[in-house]
């Protein structure tokens, strides 16, 4: 394959298209508060009670071997750990919901996979803001298409641009809806993580570097905290 027959020394990576330095845990916590609170007023209310359930489940198991307070204690941190997973559900469904159906909100689910890809917005725009977004990983090059049923016309000139300028790698194509033959925002990444290795990590590189060449269109992406930006447990 001519992209890969010889090997470059120092090949510079392309680093991912991001915003601004991310944020400390405290603040992502804040943010994913807030939008939860705004998309989802029950969430908090329903993880209060998930807690409460928990540790009581603890606290009559107790008391029905005499160690009600004991095991009260021993509860607590998995009534703790419950309440907080449950809160991270919803507060993904938030992140989500908050972004469903604005201009380029497939570009900003993509651009929040941590590792892994390096993502290039809006590389092919129509008019009626159909658009079609390159990310680049082992699997190749993926072509993510959103907007109308025409986007798909979109990611086939797209498609036939990348074999040109990058001809024998895989390329896939992917579309963000709610349709039949597409993908979920809530499943595009995972959707990502799930195709088929085919390129070396040293082929990753090259490729993105001569890709970086192609570069994208400037385009607004909807802010705000993403599922994978949450704070773990710990």
């Amino acid at each position: 394959m001519a992209l890969f027959g010889r090997k470059k020394k120092n090949a510079a990576a392309a680093k991912p298209v991001q915003g601004d330095e991310r944020p400390g845990q405290m603040q992502t916590l804040k943010d994913a508060l807030a939008l939860t609170r705004k998309e989802k007023p029950l969430a908090l209310l329903l993880t209060a009670l998930v807690f409460v359930v928990v540790l009581v489940i603890g606290i009559i198991l107790g008391s029905s071997l005499h160690h009600p307070v004991y095991f009260g204690v021993i509860f607590t941190p998995l009534a703790l750990l419950v309440a907080f997973f449950f809160f991270t559900r919803q507060a993904n469904s938030a992140a989500f919901a908050s972004i469903e159906g604005q201009v380029g909100a497939g570009a900003s689910v993509l651009m929040s996979i941590r590792r892994g890809f390096t993502v290039t917005p809006a590389v092919n725009v129509a008019r009626n803001q159909d658009m079609v977004h390159r990310a680049v990983g082992r699997p190749g090059i993926v072509l993510v298409g959103e907007g109308t049923h025409a986007v798909r016309n979109l990611v086939i000139d797209e498609k036939k641009k990348m074999e040109r300028f990058v001809p024998g790698i895989a390329i896939t194509e992917i579309y963000v809806g709610n349709g039949d033959g597409q993908v979920s925002l809530k499943k595009l990444q995972k959707k990502l993580k799930k195709l088929p290795k085919k390129l070396s990590n040293g082929q990753v590189r090259e490729l993105r570097t001569r890709l970086k060449a192609v570069g994208g269109l400037q385009m607004p992406i909807p802010k705000g905290p993403m599922p994978t930006r949450m704070p773990r447990a710990r």
